[in-house]
């Protein structure tokens, strides 16, 4: 992970931020409606997507685009995401495919993707106006699924790429790779390969540990393996993590950061490996990720009286 300061100031006229919102929520069109009033004032362009622009008040001058157009992000300074979890990683979809930083808004629940939360709009806009933030990046995993020794799918993912069981009445039987050797194989219900960002995520649920953001490395976690060695294994961040799934095993799925999925076959193998291109994310506070994981699980700190003067 490394962070950098927001981009050189240019002519205020001149910039544009691109604003996705999860529009099937009341609270995201009111909060979209109160940033776009915000930026606008300011002097700074707003672009949208034309879908979500019919779901939206907004004024003339926004302007819209098709999401098919590669080119969405062209010319923007910034991405401000409002929603939950999955509009964030929506969100990061875009961010990655253009290296334009993102600024996510928590409207959900917990949202660790997230800069700020509904009551901080005002802030957010002030901070994106006066250029007031850095960007930080966040490693990604490339994925790339085998079948018969040959390539049939690629992928990436932010948080993790998931090897689940598709039937719920029998387990996945897969055998666990890393560097080129094996550890281990059982039945589960799945796999979880995680970045440090996603180690909050669907990691987490599965009994995975928390890695700060800054740590460079890769998490695979086990998700109700019958098996005695079935711990999470946190690897280097250049290490190379495979799934095979057994040939006698009822077929299983991935998902990539729960957005995107593909069919597994029996006998189909994943490997995940250190993304070639990270997602940025823009930040507004300097918090300690110690801060941010006690305010987001609402952690018990009371008695705590700190390091002796």
């Amino acid at each position: 992970m490394t962070t950098t300061p927001a981009a050189t100031p240019e002519a205020t006229s001149a910039r544009t931020v691109f604003l996705l919102a999860h529009t099937g929520r009341p609270a995201a069109i009111r909060s979209a409606e109160l940033v776009v009033q915000g930026l606008l004032r300011s002097g700074l362009r707003v672009r949208v997507l034309e879908a979500e622009a019919a779901d939206l008040p907004l004024p003339p001058s926004v302007e819209t685009v098709r999401e098919a157009n590669p080119g969405v992000l062209d010319g923007c300074e910034l991405l401000i995401v409002l929603g939950g979890d999955g509009t964030l990683l929506r969100g990061a979809e875009f961010s990655r495919a253009s290296g334009v930083p993102m600024l996510g808004v928590n409207l959900g629940r917990v949202g660790f993707l997230a800069e700020a939360e509904r009551d901080d709009l005002d802030k957010v806009v002030d901070r994106v106006v006066t250029r007031a933030y850095e960007v930080e990046e966040r490693m990604t995993v490339d994925v790339v699924v085998h079948n018969n020794g040959d390539v049939v799918h690629r992928d990436w993912a932010l948080n993790e790429a998931a090897v689940q069981k598709v039937s719920p009445e029998r387990m996945l039987e897969v055998v666990l790779e890393i560097d080129g050797r094996p550890v281990t194989g059982f039945g589960c219900d799945g796999i979880v390969c995680a970045t440090p960002t996603g180690s909050t995520a669907y990691a987490f649920s599965a009994g995975g540990p928390v890695i700060w953001p800054e740590v460079e490395a890769l998490l695979m976690v086990p998700i109700g393996a019958h098996a005695l060695f079935a711990k999470p294994l946190v690897t280097s961040p250049t290490s190379v993590l495979a799934v095979e799934v057994q040939p006698h095993t009822p077929q299983g799925v991935l998902w990539c950061d729960g957005r995107r999925t593909i069919e597994l076959p029996p006998g189909a193998r994943v490997e995940v490996r250190r993304g070639a291109v990270p997602v940025r994310l823009a930040r507004l506070h300097h918090a300690s990720f110690t801060d941010r994981l006690v305010a987001k699980f609402a952690l018990p700190v009371s008695g705590w009286r700190g390091a002796p003067s």
